[in-house]
């Protein structure tokens, strides 16, 4: 199966590395000891803290290998050069035409989707509408609550 390449920024980029080295360098030796430690209670088939201990070992190891596929496929985001047009890396202010609130969001690939900072994915039914538009335009989008019909104010 042919892997699709990731689009990431610098800085996510640099974040997801920088994820990757803790986790090999720091927890999986914090997990390792976790381990060992259970081990030595006894009877590791009614012992908690080894069971706990080998599902987040078998958590960290899932994350570091998903780490891995990420970064290896990684395509650091290069300059928009059209900056009037919605592209991955835009950050873009709209009106909620139906309650005519403001709202800002930042365009990323799904590696670096961080709702809680308004960092939307560039393949969520926002993001891939919003792709290619400028100020001015309006779109119509499919979301859990209905259709929402935003303004495109501005892109930077």
């Amino acid at each position: 199966m042919e892997e699709r390449p990731v689009i990431l920024s610098a800085d996510g980029y640099r974040k997801l590395d920088e994820e990757l080295g803790f986790l090999r360098s720091v927890r999986r030796r914090d997990v390792a000891e976790r381990i060992k430690q259970a081990r030595s209670f006894g009877d590791i088939t009614e012992n908690s803290e080894y069971e706990d201990a080998k599902n987040e070992q078998a958590f960290i190891e899932g994350r570091i290998l998903t780490l891995e596929k990420i970064l290896r496929n990684a395509s650091i985001l290069k300059e928009n050069s059209d900056r009037d047009k919605v592209a991955v890396g835009s950050s873009v202010l709209l009106q909620d035409l139906e309650y005519n609130d403001e709202v800002q969001y930042t365009i990323v690939s799904s590696a670096e989707t961080d709702p809680s900072t308004s960092r939307i994915s560039d393949a969520s039914p926002v993001g891939r509408a919003l792709l290619g538009k400028k100020a001015g335009d309006e779109i119509s989008v499919r979301v859990p609550a209905g259709i929402a019909k935003y303004r495109v104010l501005r892109v930077s």
